[in-house]
C-alpha cells in the first residue's frame, strides 16, 4: 500500500518521468529482494506494485549532423573559452552535465601515450576518457593557465553548474542559428550518441562509449529518430544487388 502510494507522490506530485519512477522503483524492490533472500521479510511487498510504462524510445531529440557542426562552430568562434569546451565535453566525449561540470584540472592526464579525463559518472563509477585532439585543444583553452579547480567556469569565475551550461547553450544555439525546442544539455549527449551510430559503430561499442549499464538504453537513444539511412533494407538490398 505505500508503495503503491509512493509511486502515485512521484507521479503526481513531482511529476517525474515514467523512466526516474521506473528506475527509482527498481532500486525499492531491489531493496526488498535483497530483505527475502536474507530472511528479514517473508515476501517483497514490491513484488506487485505496477511500475508505469517506459516509452522504448528517448523523449529527449539529438541536433542533426548540420546542426551539431553549427554549434561547435558557434562555440569554437564564441569569446568565452568555457563554450567551446563545454560543447565538446557534451558533445564529442558523451558526458552528462554533471560529469563535465564536476571536472578538474587534477583529473586531467596521460595513459599509454592518450590525453585522458578521469571522468566520475553514475554511482561514483570512474572511468578513463580518451580525450581526441579538438577536444583537448577546447580544454586547454578552457584552462588557460591555471593548473587547478574546475575545467568549466561561469561568467563569475566559479564552477559551472547545470544552470549555466543551459543558459550558454542556449545562447550558441541562437547564434548558430540552430532551432529547436529547448535546448539543454543532455540534447548534446544525446547527440554523441546518435552521431556515433551515424559513424557506424557497432551498438556494443556505442554502449561503452555512453557508460549505458544496459544496451537498450543505447538503443532508446536511436529509436527516437526513427532513422531510414541505416535501415536493414538498404543493407539486404546492397548485398544483394548483383542478383537484382
Amino acid at each position: 500500500m505505500h508503495i503503491e502510494l509512493y509511486v502515485r507522490w512521484m507521479q503526481e506530485v513531482r511529476r517525474l518521468k515514467p523512466s526516474t519512477v521506473s528506475r527509482r522503483m527498481s532500486v525499492v524492490a531491489g531493496f526488498y529482494r535483497t530483505c527475502v533472500i536474507d530472511q528479514v521479510l517473508p515476501v517483497s511487498p514490491a513484488d506487485y506494485v505496477r511500475r508505469p510504462n517506459v516509452p522504448p524510445e528517448s523523449p529527449t531529440l539529438g541536433l542533426s549532423h548540420l546542426q551539431f557542426e553549427a554549434m561547435l562552430a558557434a562555440a569554437r568562434d564564441s569569446n568565452n573559452p568555457n563554450d567551446f569546451a563545454l560543447v565538446a565535453m557534451l558533445g564529442l566525449l558523451g558526458l552528462r552535465i554533471f560529469e563535465a561540470s564536476g571536472a578538474n584540472i587534477e583529473d586531467l592526464g596521460e595513459e599509454h601515450g592518450h590525453r585522458v579525463l578521469k571522468v566520475r559518472g553514475k554511482g561514483g563509477k570512474v572511468v578513463l576518457t580518451p580525450l581526441p585532439p579538438a577536444v583537448a585543444r577546447a580544454v586547454e583553452r578552457a584552462v588557460g593557465q591555471r593548473d587547478r579547480g574546475p575545467i568549466l567556469l561561469n561568467r563569475r569565475g566559479a564552477r559551472m553548474d547545470r544552470h549555466a551550461a543551459t543558459r550558454r547553450l542556449r545562447r550558441l544555439a541562437i547564434d548558430a542559428n540552430v532551432r529547436v525546442p529547448r535546448m539543454h544539455p543532455h540534447m548534446l549527449r544525446h547527440t554523441f550518441v546518435t552521431t556515433i551510430f551515424d559513424a557506424g559503430v557497432d551498438l556494443r561499442d556505442v554502449q561503452i562509449a555512453a557508460r549505458h549499464a544496459d544496451p537498450r538504453t543505447t538503443m532508446r537513444y536511436d529509436r527516437a529518430r526513427k532513422n531510414l539511412d541505416r535501415h536493414p533494407n538498404y543493407i539486404l538490398a546492397a548485398y544483394m544487388a548483383s542478383g537484382t
